[in-house]
């Protein structure tokens, strides 16, 4: 009787464990991961397969049972991806990192180096402005104009604000540029990649740089609030080994390189964007 009685108990303490834990490793089965490369050259649809390979090294070398990853380069299809999918990490623009740092508690965890990515220099360019104050007032051609408060506050490092022109919105970076060639803008602003290419465009030889900004810190791998503590932890560790275990995968997505930290390297950044 006594055995029959501590079999009984043993079995319903399992029922009672094994309900208590189901429910949360059905949340928890997928770890997603959202990279969110704005401003940059190339397609979403071109870039998933290579994610997906990345992010299937990823959960083999952190021992995760099932992960997905989804590569967006505009921020509302990043938002609509971290609204429905609550992902556990990402490798995010630098605006769209600041945007995300207070909207949805995200916090670096790392840094991604990205080939040809832009976003951590930015520049004024002109045919006839000498300099900052010769842009003032005038036409103002840019594909950065959707991000006022990163333009106005990080990215000009205070010196100017998007109010101080008159902007002619483009969607494409080389569309800015061949503004200001081809006299339908005074000045743009552009990035360092835009910067890199504006040489091998034609007419571009009397375009100079008038105002340089300060290099800011590059694209940043970001913990959502839905991952768990550990498995952050590792995430982190694991990140200076995930471009070397399959370097084709990291070229074809853009990523050079990826390294742990870097959350001191933020923090300048984030007190500019949330300055009153």
């Amino acid at each position: 009787m006594r055995v029959l009685l501590r079999s009984a108990l043993v079995s319903a303490g399992l029922v009672a464990t094994a309900g208590l834990f189901a429910p949360v490793a059905a949340a928890g089965a997928s770890v997603n991961v959202l990279v969110l490369k704005e401003h940059g050259v190339g397609s979403a649809a071109q870039a998933q397969p290579y994610l997906d390979k990345f992010v299937a090294n990823a959960a083999k070398e952190n021992g995760w049972a099932e992960a997905k990853g989804q590569y967006e380069v505009k921020r509302a299809g990043g938002e609509a991806y971290v609204q429905g999918q609550k992902p556990h990490y990402g490798i995010l623009s630098l605006g769209a990192f600041l945007a995300f740092n207070a909207k949805y508690k995200v916090e670096p965890i790392g840094q991604a180096v990205v080939a040809q990515g832009g976003g951590q220099q930015y520049f004024l360019i002109s045919k006839t402005a000498a300099d900052l104050a010769g842009c003032k007032g005038k036409r103002l051609a840019s594909d950065h104009a959707d991000d006022p408060q990163f333009i106005d506050r990080v990215a000009s490092g205070g010196n100017f604000k998007l109010a101080d022109f008159t902007l002619v919105t483009t969607t494409r970076p080389l569309q800015t540029t061949r503004k200001v060639i081809s006299d339908e803008a005074d000045c743009a602003l552009v990035d360092d990649a835009q910067i890199a290419e504006l040489a091998h465009l034609d007419g571009a030889a009397g375009v100079k740089t008038v105002w340089s900004g300060a290099k800011l810190p590059p694209m940043v791998v970001a913990a959502f609030p839905d991952a768990p503590a550990a498995e952050r932890a590792a995430f982190q560790g694991s990140l200076g080994k995930l471009c070397s275990i399959d370097k084709a995968s990291c070229d074809a997505v853009g990523l050079t390189s990826l390294g742990g930290g870097g959350a001191g390297a933020y923090a300048g950044v984030i007190a500019a964007y949330n300055k009153p």
